[in-house]
């Protein structure tokens, strides 16, 4: 494959990651600040966090469903119209959202619809990733797989900056975002849902392009496809299966204990025994935010070249170690006595930083634990069964940790979860030099 094409599959990959990862932070965000005010409106703020929550871990219990369903097509069909239907599906639940009338207009209607496409939402990535990581890694050069794997994997960064950044704009011009009255909370949260039809048309446009990847199209041609590659994975793979799930534990732990939980805890709408943790306001936070999540694009390359150099397995249990280490710290530098805001945004850039640091490898591991005929299904499968037992109740686990014991027990639930991970990674083999076609 020609230095060209291989440009055009790393801008494809990383082009869909980032329209399908804008889409679901920005629930994420409005889970935090806009959703609890208009589609939970009853009982105390911490109860209709809770509950808002509760909808955004809806997206995580579909996401293993969404890597069965476009595995089996992917691995059936091939990546590249697999890949068109998971963008399809994302983008027009996304949209939908930003059509929803709320609360006070339809009742309990408007919560269930929200959780209804919150799940359409979780269904649509679930098959994203693993194909965009098999379309780089299968056309990737000799030696530098997780050098090209990195790349769909720096939509996320992208895409969560993007997200913020639109809702801090529009916060920053519509006045107070709590003022239930006011242009935020009255229409301007629908915004950020509907102009991301606009890029899904774009990155619809730059996968059209592409072709099939040279790997799939000579396991077709073996005759290698088997029927039901979800049972296959089951009855042969289930050890890497199992490897995969818990060796992305940590990664999908610390960034939602990160990024949702920790916005939530530094504006104040969580209490820790009882006191205001910080208070600070929603756009400033934004703003630390959008300054962390810089480190998590940065450290996502600087992996993905180290983990070529010394290996997968190696590099990820410094990463996840240290992970470990800072979770450890959590009760002293999150401590809502001595916490200051430029104390807040050093915590949000360490966290951030060892995020992409641990994510930069994770698209090249997990497709290599897998062969090409199962590839598609094993890897979205452990990807997203790891998104269950580490993100979709980690901002519910760590909400609940940091009201009822304090905020140094989320730390201690993010080490826990790097210690599982690190256990997987020392059972792992090393992944570097195994052939993907086959």
């Amino acid at each position: 494959m020609g230095r060209a094409e291989r440009r055009r599959i790393v801008i494809a990959s990383m082009v869909g990651t980032t329209i399908e990862f804008y889409d679901f932070y920005i629930y994420a965000t409005a889970a935090v600040s806009v959703f609890p005010l208009l589609f939970f409106p009853k009982g105390n703020g911490t109860t209709a966090l809770l509950a808002s929550l509760a909808t955004f871990g809806l997206a995580f219990a579909a996401r293993p469903l969404g890597s069965i369903l476009f595995g089996h097509f992917g691995d059936r069909i091939g990546r590249k119209a697999t890949l068109v239907g998971s963008l399809l599906t994302m983008g027009i639940a996304t949209f939908v959202i930003g059509l929803l009338p709320t609360y006070h207009a339809v009742g309990v209607l408007a919560p269930a619809l929200l959780a209804l496409m919150r799940f359409c939402q979780g269904v649509g990535l679930g098959g994203e990733w693993s194909g965009a990581a098999l379309l780089a890694t299968e056309t990737a050069a000799k030696g530098k797989r997780a050098w090209a794997a990195m790349w769909p994997q720096l939509g996320a960064p992208i895409g969560f900056f993007f997200a913020n950044g639109v809702f801090l704009i529009l916060t920053l011009t519509m006045g107070d975002e709590k003022d239930t009255h006011g242009a935020f909370l009255t229409w301007g949260w629908r915004v950020p849902f509907l102009i991301s039809s606009v890029i899904v048309i774009l990155g619809l446009y730059v996968r059209l392009k592409l072709e099939e990847t040279p790997v799939f199209a000579r396991a077709v041609a073996r005759g290698e496809k088997v029927k039901t590659p979800l049972t296959v994975v089951f009855k042969h793979n289930w050890r890497p299966l199992l490897i995969g799930t818990f060796v992305m534990l940590a990664t999908y732990t610390l960034f939602y204990v990160m990024t949702t939980w920790i916005l939530g805890f530094g504006t104040g709408k969580v209490t820790s025994k009882g006191a205001d943790p910080l208070s600070m306001s929603y756009r400033d936070f934004l703003v630390l935010q959008l300054i962390s999540v810089l480190f998590f694009g940065a450290g996502i390359p600087v992996t993905g070249w180290l983990a070529d150099r010394f290996g997968r397995r190696r590099v990820l249990i410094v990463v996840t170690t240290a992970i470990a280490l800072f979770g450890l710290g959590f009760g002293v530098f999150l401590n809502p006595d001595v916490m200051t805001e430029p104390l807040m945004l050093a915590v949000l850039i360490v966290g951030m930083l060892l995020m992409g640091l641990t994510f930069g490898p994770m698209s090249a591991v997990l497709p290599e634990l897998f062969p090409t005929n199962v590839r598609y299904t094993g890897s979205g499968v452990a990807y997203n069964a790891a998104s269950i037992i580490g993100a979709a109740v980690a901002p519910f686990i760590a909400t609940w940790l940091a009201g009822s014991y304090g905020v140094g027990w989320v730390g201690v639930y993010l080490t826990i979860a790097s210690v599982l991970t690190l256990i997987a990674l020392f059972v792992m083999k090393e992944t570097r030099d195994v052939s993907l076609d086959g």
